[in-house]
């Protein structure tokens, strides 16, 4: 089945669907209150005058059942950019058959021909499904590491901050 998925990049007239997936994926995270995402936005940074990210759809059998969310970042221990994945996502009743690694082998390729020496995302610690998938693609968990945020109020005060 992994075969037949069809990728393609998202283009504009995709938006709607981006931000479907957006909410599906929120609202399986238990974290659905969070999404401030519009269209309008959406369409801004992805399609704007500077992208911000980039976002590859897959579909089987002519129908949308996945997304990816990714935008590079750089390393400079290795010199190189490194792509980040933000989301993927796969619908409910076509999970278990290897859309999701398809995705990832997709991203990782892409990854080596744009020169990227790391691909890189997180993953929400309850999540053990993903967890166990993502190492049986070889994925690493970096623990080591904590995840930093400064958003809404904290980001304006630091904004300010002199």
């Amino acid at each position: 089945m992994k075969d037949e998925l069809e990728i393609r990049f998202a283009n504009k007239a995709d938006v709607p669907l981006i931000l479907k997936f957006i909410k599906e994926l929120a609202a399986y995270e238990k974290l659905l209150h969070e999404v401030v995402a519009t269209e309008d936005l959406l369409t801004e940074h992805l399609f704007g005058h500077q992208p911000k990210a980039e976002v590859i759809l897959g579909y089987y059998e002519n129908r949308p059942v996945s997304f990816a969310l990714f935008f590079h970042n750089f390393s400079t221990f290795l010199g190189k950019p490194g792509l980040y994945l933000e989301d993927l996502y796969v619908i409910p009743e076509m999970r278990g058959k290897g859309f999701g690694k398809t995705l990832m082998v997709y991203l990782a390729n892409l990854a080596l021909k744009r020169g990227c020496g790391r691909f890189e995302w997180w993953v929400l610690d309850w999540n053990r499904s993903a967890i166990q998938f993502y190492q049986s693609i070889g994925a690493i968990p970096m623990s080591d590491w904590t995840v930093q945020r400064v958003t809404g109020d904290a980001l304006i005060k630091l904004a300010h901050a002199i």
